[in-house]
């Protein structure tokens, strides 16, 4: 968020006061924390936006940051089950443009594009890179990882794909956690079938199995198949959520108590 707001022109939050906020807001809606072990959470949402009364394009006098939280219930309910996705005719992102940034923009543009293809009966889009259309980048919401036929995580790279904290996360245990060597690299349309695994990942899925891709009719299955996720990815999930939930030693800093 911070990087987000110099990029727009915004002023960025403190990093010191935006801890402080989240601990105050969570502390304040105690009585919605889900109970420990239900597979709910307190999802939080911190936003910024400009409020001064100026018409112009130019950046604003005054902006107001806030944090709205919401219980929600379990991403996967009765399992994660693989997903069919479509590589999108549409562009996330410019180059050169904001797709690295967390700006509700880049959300605006997808909006057309997953109607689009939720309507062909698929969960989410693929985009590639705008320039020359033959890299992967992510979906229109989540960073996407690949499992090669060695076992090891390849995380696509690009100026344009948003450095999300969970996308990061997963690097650090498959690393740390895992032992496996993790390559973040530019990866092409044409090494996708030599994968044998493939996940979605963000804040609310943590990782969403991807069983098949499909490229304009042709289709790219994964050897994890659609029953469940693949065997790595399973352990990515469990890892992390497993630090997330405390039933796993997490790495200094991770935790932040609110009594």
């Amino acid at each position: 968020m911070y990087d987000s707001a110099k990029r727009l022109e915004m002023p960025p939050f403190p990093v010191d006061r935006f801890i402080d906020a989240v601990h105050q807001v969570v502390a304040a809606n105690a009585d919605w924390v889900p109970p420990y072990g239900s597979g709910a959470t307190l999802y939080i949402r911190p936003y910024m936006f400009a409020s001064s009364p100026v018409i112009g394009v130019k950046p604003a006098d005054e902006y107001q940051f806030r944090i709205f939280v919401t219980p929600v219930g379990p991403y996967f309910k009765g399992g994660a089950k693989p997903i069919v996705v479509k590589i999108s005719d549409f562009d996330r992102a410019a180059p050169r443009g904001t797709g690295h940034i967390k700006a509700g923009l880049n959300y605006a543009m997808s909006l057309h594009a997953i109607v689009t293809a939720h309507a062909e009966g698929f969960a989410e889009n693929i985009y590639l890179d705008p320039a020359t259309r033959t890299k992967i980048e992510e979906t229109g919401g989540a960073n996407i990882i690949f499992v090669d036929k060695d076992g090891n995580l390849i995380v696509p790279k690009s100026d344009s794909i948003l450095p999300s904290i969970t996308r990061r996360s997963i690097v650090y245990v498959a690393e740390k956690y895992l032992g496996l060597k993790v390559t973040e690299r530019e990866v092409l349309l044409s090494e996708v079938p030599d994968f044998k695994e493939c996940g979605l990942c963000g804040t609310a899925a943590v990782i969403s199995p991807v069983g098949k891709i499909n490229d304009h009719g042709k289709e790219i299955a994964f050897s994890s198949g659609m029953e469940k996720m693949g065997p790595v990815i399973q352990k990515l999930y469990d890892t992390l959520t497993g630090i997330q939930m405390g039933s796993i030693e997490a790495p200094a800093g991770w935790i932040h108590k609110v009594e």
